[in-house]
Formats: C-alpha cells, sequence, structure tokens
C-alpha cells in the first residue's frame, strides 16, 4: 500500500503517487491501494496521526497487503510506531531507493556505494530497536543490560563497515581521479549526461556512440558510469562521452555522498548534456530537481545544453529545432529536440556539441538571445526570429549563435501545444 502526505509544500507531494509506484514496481513490489492524507506537520509518533493510521489499518486488512510504503522520510521512532499499529513492515521512499539501488549495482564501486548508503541509513534505525530488553538485568553489580549491550555491539560493528567501505571507496575514488586526469592533460572535451532518472539518458548514449550500454523503460536502469570516445565529424576529432546515474525527487543525501566518486564525472566535466523526458507532464519539475542536485555535488556552474529527448512521443511536435531556455539561475541556455528512438534531432546535437568543443567556441554557443537577459521568457515575441536549418547534406547552415536571425519562423515556446501541430523534419543519422 502506498501512502503520501501533503504537508503544502507541492515541490515534495505528488498527489497521485504514480513515481511512488513507479519505483515499487522497480523494486518488484505492486501497490493495491493508494492513501493521500493531508496535514499542516507530520505527528510526532505516527507521522498521519492515530485516525488516519487506523484508516490504513483498515485498508491494509482490506486489501491484503504485505508492507505500506511512505512517498516521504520516516523518522526511526514513526516507522517503529506504524509497523506496531498496522502490523505490517513500513518502509519510506528512502528505503524504496536503496533497495532499488542495492538490485541495480552491478560494479565494485556501485555495490560499495550503495552499501555505504544502506549502512548508513541503517545506523539511523537502531535506537531501541532491543528495547523489550531493556528491562532485564545481569546481576549484582552489572551496569546497564542485555538490551544496552547489543544495541552497543551493532553500532560499534556498523561503525566498523562504514569506515571500511569507505576506505575502499577512498581507493576508487583515487583510481577515478587518476582517469580524469589523463584524460584532462590529453585534452580530450569531456561531456556528460545527466538529467532524471528514465529520461532516455542511456538510449541517447547508445545512438551517440553506438554502444550497448544496458537502457530500459525504467527507473535507474542505470547506476554505474560508462565513458566512451565520440568521433565528431565536424570537429575532427573525439570527445570523451559518459553517461551517469539518473536522478529523482528527494534523492537521499547520503545516496549522494554515498555516490561522490560516481557524481564526479558529471562536476569535472566541459560541458553537461541534461536530458529531459519531453514526453512528461512534470518535465519543469524534474528540470529543477536536478538543477538541485548539481548545485549540491558542485556541478551548477557547468555549462549546460538541454536536450529535450523523446521527440517521437511529444505531441504535437516543436516547431523549431532549437531554441533557447532559461536555467533557474536566470542564464540563458541552448535547447535541442531530439529522439534518441528513432534518430531525429542527433546530427543538430553532434554539431552543437562539436561547435562547443572548439577553442573558444562554447562562448558562441552560449551567445545570448539578442533581448534582455532580465526579460522574462513571455517577452519573446514575433521579432524574435530562426533561420531554418540546413537541409541534410548541406556543408554549411546556421552557427547556433546566428539562429536568432530576424528570418523564419518565431521564437515562441517550443513545446506550447498552442501552437498546433507542425512537422519537424531534422538531418538524421536514420534516413
Amino acid at each position: 500500500m502506498l501512502v503520501g502526505v501533503d504537508l503544502g509544500d507541492a515541490r515534495h507531494f505528488d498527489a497521485t503517487l504514480d513515481e511512488l509506484a513507479l519505483l515499487a514496481d522497480t523494486a518488484g513490489d505492486r501497490a493495491v491501494a493508494r492513501v493521500i492524507a493531508r496535514r499542516k506537520a507530520p505527528d510526532p509518533a505516527l507521522f498521519v496521526g492515530s485516525g488516519k493510521a487506523d484508516e490504513i489499518k483498515e485498508l491494509v486488512l482490506a486489501h491484503g497487503a504485505q508492507g505500506v510504503i511512505f512517498d516521504q522520510a520516516l523518522g526511526p521512532a514513526q516507522q517503529r510506531n506504524l509497523e506496531r499499529h498496522l502490523g505490517v513492515p513500513v518502509a519510506d521512499r528512502t528505503a524504496l531507493i536503496l533497495e532499488i539501488f542495492a538490485q541495480r549495482a552491478q560494479s565494485h564501486e556501485g555495490k560499495l556505494q550503495v552499501e555505504l548508503a544502506r549502512l548508513q541509513y541503517v545506523a539511523t534505525r537502531l535506537v531501541r530497536r532491543w528495547s523489550h530488553l531493556e528491562r532485564q538485568r545481569g546481576g549484582i553489580g552489572t551496569r546497564g543490560g542485555p538490551g544496552e549491550a547489543q544495541l552497543e555491539l551493532d553500532r560499534r560493528m556498523l561503525d566498523e563497515r562504514i569506515k571500511s567501505v569507505k576506505a575502499r571507496l577512498q581507493k576508487v575514488k583515487r583510481q577515478r581521479d587518476t582517469q580524469r586526469g589523463q584524460r584532462h592533460r590529453s585534452g580530450t572535451f569531456r561531456v556528460s549526461l545527466v538529467g532524471y532518472t528514465n529520461a532516455g539518458k542511456s538510449t541517447l548514449f547508445n545512438a551517440l556512440v553506438k554502444a550497448r550500454a544496458y537502457a530500459a523503460d525504467q527507473l535507474f536502469a542505470t547506476l554505474d558510469t560508462t565513458t566512451r570516445s565520440l568521433w565528431l565529424q565536424e570537429l575532427g576529432a573525439s570527445i570523451s562521452l559518459s553517461d551517469t546515474v539518473g536522478f529523482i525527487r528527494d534523492l537521499p543525501h547520503k545516496l549522494v555522498e554515498a555516490f561522490e566518486a560516481t557524481l564526479q564525472e558529471a562536476a569535472d566535466a566541459d560541458l553537461l548534456l541534461h536530458v529531459v523526458d519531453a514526453s512528461s507532464p512534470v518535465l519543469q519539475e524534474q528540470r529543477d530537481e536536478v538543477e538541485r542536485v548539481l548545485r549540491e555535488i558542485g556541478a551548477g556552474e557547468v555549462p549546460q545544453l538541454i536536450v529535450y529527448n523523446k521527440l517521437d512521443r511529444m505531441d504535437p511536435a516543436p516547431r523549431q529545432a532549437q531554441d533557447w531556455v532559461q536555467r533557474p539561475d536566470g542564464r540563458w541556455v541552448p535547447r535541442v529536440f531530439v529522439s534518441a528512438h528513432d534518430g531525429r534531432g542527433l546530427d543538430l546535437l553532434r554539431r552543437l556539441m562539436a561547435e562547443a568543443a572548439r577553442p573558444e567556441g562554447w562562448a558562441a554557443v552560449l551567445s545570448p538571445p539578442p533581448v534582455d537577459l532580465g526579460t522574462p521568457p513571455a517577452a519573446l515575441t514575433d521579432d524574435v526570429r530562426f533561420l531554418p536549418l540546413p537541409e541534410p547534406g548541406s556543408d554549411a547552415g546556421p552557427s547556433v549563435g546566428e539562429a536568432w536571425a530576424d528570418h523564419g519562423q518565431t521564437a515562441a515556446s517550443a513545446a506550447d501545444p498552442a501552437l498546433g501541430p507542425v512537422d519537424l523534419t531534422l538531418p538524421s543519422a536514420h534516413p
């Protein structure tokens, strides 16, 4: 059974619980019912209050549910009280994500990172787990009881294991730093794919470098960073392209810390391809969450190219193959529409990466549109126009910086349904 609690913060509440249901399905669970509660603040004992807890218990019995998953993070005492009250195991969003990561991790590094995050999570839940032994005494002259002894033993074992895993991860981090240093000294332009989970990063990665990295229509299909060399004909050289783990709303902070070695790939990149699921009804919320995590890992200042993927699922199709959008800090960045599935837009994406990789090229790619940067996007009207894209096979076309010339169609929002369906023909690697 799935439970979501609306505490008045829309950024951290999903009224449909669809994402939680997808997470549960990914972990191998099937949702039999969904419950929504609304509170001004969490109840200290049961998180949802005694009345709602009684309602959830009745539904658990009616549906024969074998567990309850909350969409918010629960405190150790709240989790324990709920399990006693409901009579079934209770997990929160953090525990569910950690379980998925444990199932998905394939490499030695990935397994170590997940183990560290799980150990740190379990360590916060040791308190009073042995409370049933607290009143037992060992005898004359003893201090405490078996409960205290067991609690201290568990805590000591966990601390020792956490230290051991951290030491092994530090060794892995040094190896990754050495590899990144070699790529940096070679002068290779480094590009990393980042984005919300299931945005199609691995599919796009495979389409660009002709690799066979695991890709599936599921959450967290990829945990381990994969790096390949990508030859760009327009540049006449190769660049380094890395596929990284996807982000998700309320990604546990300890998990971000544990995956520091993996996420560092994004922080050290010369360019980030921020991949967005263009067909998602909550794409703006997903973009904002990715930006938040990027700031948290020190990658907020890395130049970005926004890639709206899954063009094949967009209806209506956008008028423009490339336009501009604003990041949360107000900076304008290029946006390109592609379909990793059928190849549309990939030639344009390669051209943009090649232009960004040239000496002084990124400044040209990031040339902002000819409007005041303080002007809101709504001010982009008919007097701001695009040049048409070059025909397939042509040698020349407008540069990204020139795309804001007074010719062609308007630069209104490229995905605005009010614009009506428009055919989009792009140079493609799959004619």
